[in-house]
């Protein structure tokens, strides 16, 4: 059989290979080695903490046997414990290795070795990576980037600005250029900052010129830049659909008072760990936009007011998602579940105790919410079988369910998914410690339409194996 197999047809069929088969058909032969590594697309490396030379020859042996990567994924542990001067400074080295082995096929590069210390590598490396759409690097201060003008194909930027002793950015002996009367016009759609400050003077250019962003993602951001980047930033707002700020709550209600002014096409808000309550209030009144998505992890900052306001204000919300946020009560959820009975398509309670608090709550928003598709409780750890069951009952259409680490759930709950969840296709039911592998097996026995399976391997019976594989159904591992 091996020898009627042609390479081509070999290659072809693992690439179609799920990836724990296809990791077993290396140990057939060298030739299947061979042919395995040379039709991987995609590779996913964490090196070790070793010797700058044994991990550049490592990684360049690993990339000499994968010549059709369009994606890589490269992170170093404990970088910081390597030297931070000198020309062997390993991030330069680790990610010139990956340019010199490499192709030009190359689209998606996540690079975490460490933060670039020569800035210069950037810019000429992108007569190597002619098709890199999706970039992301680690920098160190002081910021520059004229450098993106270099790869006129990137639509996805990810930036994180680390402040690690001893790294600086190699500029000419006489400084950092002056790149603030450089005009250029980015074709980036996504931009991901990580660690902005607001003393960081190079981030304005950046602003100026990403006229046509879509997606704006701020993490652990104490400012947007100097005082010259405030109305570059207000400009590169207006297009924007879909905004996250992650720990950023020194400058959250500003950004969210910009958003409200000058954005009309937001689409999608993510806010996590920040801002203040009045400050989000201001935005669900003062915001014209036509919101879909909303996903707020505030423990102390979103209440009943929140929920009436958006009741109010966005009817055309599809998918609310909160996480421990501890002051919402019964009476808030059910005046949203009744203003967004028609709309609302996935719903997420994340360790919200209300849903434990109040006997009955779920069963009354299953009545409102007849048309989710969605549904997430994880982390509610006290939530009983019957409040669960109450609300499946109504909600006849999900194709989705999560109910990770709902330690008080039982099989009498995946019992009654079959009955009530006819289109169930995914469930989440890890941590759930009164489920055994029996109601495991019958939930897989039973639901016609699942494809999903997310448990502790020690629940799945051989049974529920053969049954899954006649259904095609995957067993995703536990995280």
């Amino acid at each position: 059989m091996d020898e009627l197999l042609c390479d081509e047809l070999l290659q072809e069929i693992f690439t179609r290979l799920p990836l724990p088969s296809s990791r077993a058909v290396t140990l057939v032969s060298r030739r299947w080695l061979s042919l395995y590594r040379s039709s991987r697309s995609s590779l996913s490396l964490r090196l070790p903490a070793a010797s700058a030379s044994s991990l550049i020859s490592s990684v360049t042996s690993l990339l000499s046997h994968h010549p059709s990567l369009s994606s890589l994924s490269l992170l170093l542990s404990n970088y910081p414990t390597y030297s931070h001067h000198g020309p062997g400074y390993l991030p330069d080295r680790l990610l010139s290795a990956v340019a010199s082995h490499c192709s030009g096929k190359l689209a998606h590069l996540r690079f975490l070795a460490g933060p670039l210390r020569n800035l210069s590598l950037l810019s000429s490396l992108s007569v190597k990576f002619t098709n890199l759409t999706s970039l992301t690097v680690s920098l160190s201060r002081p910021l520059l980037f004229v450098w993106v003008l270099r790869f006129p194909s990137l639509k996805e930027l990810s930036i994180s600005v680390t402040s690690s002793d001893g790294i600086v950015s190699n500029f000419p002996q006489n400084g950092p250029p002056d790149n603030r009367d450089c005009q250029a016009e980015l074709g980036l759609e996504s931009l991901s900052v990580s660690g902005i400050r607001g003393d960081d003077w190079g981030v304005c250019w950046l602003w100026r010129n990403c006229r046509k962003l879509k997606r704006l993602l701020l993490k652990s951001c104490e400012g947007i830049g100097d005082d010259a980047s405030y109305s570059s930033f207000v400009q590169c707002l207006r297009g924007l659909e879909e905004v996250q700020l992650r720990t950023c709550r020194s400058i959250v209600d500003g950004v969210l008072l910009q958003l409200a002014e000058s954005c009309k096409l937001l689409r999608s808000l993510l806010v996590y760990d920040g801002g203040s309550r009045d400050g989000l209030l201001q935005f669900i009144t003062a915001c014209r936009c036509n919101l879909q998505s909303l996903d707020l992890r505030l423990p102390l900052d979103f209440k009943n007011d929140h929920l009436r306001a958006l009741s109010l204000d966005f009817r055309s919300i599809s998918s609310l998602r909160l996480q421990s946020c501890c002051l919402v009560t019964g009476d808030g959820l059910k005046i949203f579940g009744i203003a967004m009975s028609n709309s609302l398509r996935e719903l997420a309670l994340i360790n919200c105790d209300v849903v434990e608090r109040e006997p009955g709550l779920l069963a009354t928003l299953g009545q409102h919410f007849r048309q989710l598709k969605k549904l997430d409780l994880s982390y509610n750890e006290m939530l009983p079988d019957k409040e669960v069951i109450s609300m499946l009952a109504s909600c006849s259409f999900l194709v989705d369910l999560r109910l990770r680490g709902c330690k008080g759930l039982g099989n009498l709950t995946l019992a009654s998914i079959p009955r009530s969840c006819r289109l169930l296709e995914c469930v989440d039911i890890v941590h759930c410690c009164s489920v055994d592998a029996k109601a495991v097996e019958s939930l897989i026995v039973n639901s016609p339409r699942l494809k999903q399976v997310q448990v502790e391997e020690a629940k799945v019976s051989d049974a529920a194996r053969t049954c899954a594989a006649l259904k095609f159904m995957s067993f995703l591992p536990d995280p």
